[in-house]
């Protein structure tokens, strides 16, 4: 085994040794109507305030990633155009490719390489019946009267998630476009930007060079 996967079985077997929390969720198989339970350990984590790596992740088979956009989840009642959702989606993506430098980025899926992707989840003036798009299993990083963001890291072959970790704010806003309410963008700039460099921490532990 390589080096990089030495150092990141290591890590795995550490968070397998906490006494963390074991979460079960179930999840469904992409492609198909099969389902599935994956169990979590809730790790220890200063920078965000949540985070899990499933019980039978091997971060040792990974080796490049590849990006996905943005996923971006926001009450019906308070939709956002389309424009807005493309302008958010590139600011993140700019901050996070800023982030990612070191790591071997790839296009397309395969052997040896990890789907990241970061979603926002907006909920400070909604409850998560309101968002009924959620994917599976994001009700449980998610909580109502905050803006969540969330990584998450998953095997780009079978889409089986191998680690999440959220954080929370109430801030920036985020206007629906209509109705005399506006985004700060300046604000999703900074956010973009602080939880890029959270991804990145992120990254690291699961994924030490």
């Amino acid at each position: 085994m390589s080096h990089l996967g030495n150092k990141i079985n290591n890590i795995c077997r550490s968070y397998r040794n906490l006494a963390g929390l074991i979460i079960s969720s179930t999840l469904m198989v992409s492609g198909c109507s099969t389902v599935t339970t994956q169990s979590f350990i809730r790790t220890g984590n200063a920078n965000v305030e949540v985070s899990y790596v499933a019980t039978d992740a091997d971060f040792g088979k990974y080796h490049q990633l590849l990006g996905e956009d943005m996923g971006i989840f926001h009450p019906e009642s308070n939709p956002l155009p389309e424009e807005d959702l493309q302008r958010i989606r590139q600011i993140f993506r700019d901050a996070f490719m800023g982030e990612l430098s070191g790591y071997e980025i790839v296009d397309s899926a395969g052997p040896g390489v990890m789907t990241v992707q970061a979603s926002l989840i907006d909920l400070r003036n909604a409850d998560i019946s309101d968002v009924p798009n959620l994917r599976t299993g994001l009700d449980k990083v998610a909580r109502p009267g905050v803006l969540v963001f969330l990584m998450e890291m998953r095997d780009s072959a079978t889409d089986r998630v191998l680690a999440r970790a959220a954080d929370s704010t109430s801030n920036p806003k985020i206007g629906s476009g209509g109705g005399g309410s506006t985004t700060d963008w300046d604000g999703v700039q900074t956010a973009a930007r602080y939880w890029a460099s959270l991804f990145r921490q992120f990254l690291d532990q699961n994924l030490a060079q």
